[in-house]
């Protein structure tokens, strides 16, 4: 459905008229631009902005279907750009991911978003109250969008890094190993960060083309070359969430490698503390076996101090035993 329609002259919001051809009619002849907003349109809903903006079928495919990478396409009469913005549950401890589709042209801006968090009604705002900035065209739109996209990573970003020091606590603490399930949350905490990189993985690329930068850089349609730095800045920004990124999956990966370690290492005292008091219980339990046999000739079976000898020697050999096995951390 269209959450939001309004037509932009010289950084001025003015409600546009209901028929959409008759707004971008208006927009034009004004110098401006008419921005459409829509959220999780249906294919009927979204033929009407299809035709009157005649925008790509592949494109106008991927925005009612979603479940996008990040790219950028470029077409004969429209831009199409897919990003994924991220929000971070901190109850739960959990990433997800939305989709923003924008389509920018001649005179024109359509975003299509899926998924409830998206930061496309506080950009709007923001770019309202900065009419000089809304002045420049489609282009000031399609950078705010990445700009503010990018800028949530950063704060995902540093939520991530938060957890994995709480994870690092619980598996470095003096008791040592954490608990059963900490391998769980370990491994659970992965795959936050392969979501997380998801969004901002493939993003690389569509903003080093609108920066104008690597080999695939160049001229790109309906964007200017003046914002060329702005978008290289968010690029940096990137760069900057994806180093994070890389970081925060290996760290993990090695915490998950010392908590095994651990394990393995707790489990091996165990398994020595056990071997050390079978052996303390088999020796006792030799000596009372042999005297238990029912043999008419056995040697000590009629000594006076037969029975307290035995005693003493056991419990003499249990503290020998105790003490090596004590000596040597078996217990």
């Amino acid at each position: 459905m269209i959450v939001d329609c309004a037509v932009y002259r010289h950084g001025h919001r003015t409600e546009g008229p209901e028929d959409l051809s008759d707004a971008l009619a208006e927009a034009r002849a004004a110098g401006g631009f008419v921005w459409i907003g829509l959220y999780e349109p249906s294919e009927r809903e979204f033929d009407l902005v299809t035709q009157e903006f005649v925008l790509h079928p592949l494109a106008v495919e991927d925005a009612l279907n979603a479940h996008q990478r990040p790219k950028l396409e470029v077409y004969d009469d429209s831009l199409f750009m897919v990003l994924k913005p991220v929000l971070y549950d901190a109850d739960h401890d959990t990433v997800s991911s939305g989709e923003i589709m924008v389509f920018i042209g001649d005179s024109f801006v359509v975003t299509v978003r899926h998924r409830e968090h998206s930061p496309l009604a506080a950009v709007r705002h923001r770019l309202e109250e900065e009419p000089e900035m809304l002045d420049k065209g489609p282009t000031a739109v399609l950078y705010a969008i990445s700009d503010a996209v990018v800028d949530h990573y950063l704060e995902v970003a540093t939520e991530l890094q938060n957890d994995l020091e709480e994870l690092e606590a619980e598996v470095f603490r003096p008791e040592g190993g954490g608990s059963r399930h900490t391998a769980s949350r370990i491994y659970g905490f992965k795959r936050q960060i392969l979501e997380f990189r998801r969004a901002t993985g493939p993003l690389v690329l569509p903003l080093t083309r609108l920066a104008g930068s690597g080999p695939f850089g160049g001229t790109i349609p309906f964007v200017h070359d003046k914002a060329r730095p702005f978008f290289r800045d968010v690029g940096d920004h990137l760069l900057r969430v994806n180093e994070s990124v890389e970081a925060l999956d290996r760290l993990v990966s090695d915490v998950l490698a010392a908590h095994l370690a651990q394990m393995s290492v707790r489990q091996n005292d165990d398994m020595r503390k056990i071997s050390a008091w079978a052996a303390m219980a088999a020796v006792p339990t030799m000596i009372a076996g042999i005297y238990g046999m029912n043999f008419d000739h056995m040697p000590e079976l009629h000594w006076l101090w037969s029975y307290p000898a035995v005693i003493l020697l056991m419990a003499a050999l249990e503290v020998l035993l105790y003490q090596l096995f004590k000596r040597r951390g078996w217990l």
